[in-house]
């Protein structure tokens, strides 16, 4: 008998929020934080949290400079990310049959 696929599920990008960012950033190249913030309806610190955990995995580049003198921030999936981003989709369709 083998496993469930829920098993597969990374869990990294499994809590709703980093799912949200992933979803939003496999969408387009880049981000630009604030565009992120209002488009899955987080604050910036909740932002600023999970955006440090994708990080950290190696799943988002986060690019900071600066616009005239505005600070900004993007953020843009690695190579990884992708990769990761689609086998959790892959394994989405699989448990809901799809």
């Amino acid at each position: 008998m083998s496993a469930h696929p829920r098993h597969e599920l990374d869990e990294i990008i499994h809590a709703p929020v980093r799912l949200s960012i992933m979803a939003a950033l496999a969408a387009a190249d880049r981000a630009d934080f604030r565009f992120l913030k209002e488009t899955i309806e987080v604050s910036d610190s909740l932002l600023s949290k999970h955006m440090l955990i994708l990080e950290e995995a190696g799943y988002v580049k986060v690019s900071k400079g600066f616009v005239g003198k505005r600070p900004r921030t993007s953020l843009s999936l690695t190579d990884e990310g992708r990769a990761a981003f689609a086998t959790y989709t892959a394994v989405l369709r699989r448990i809901t049959g799809a």
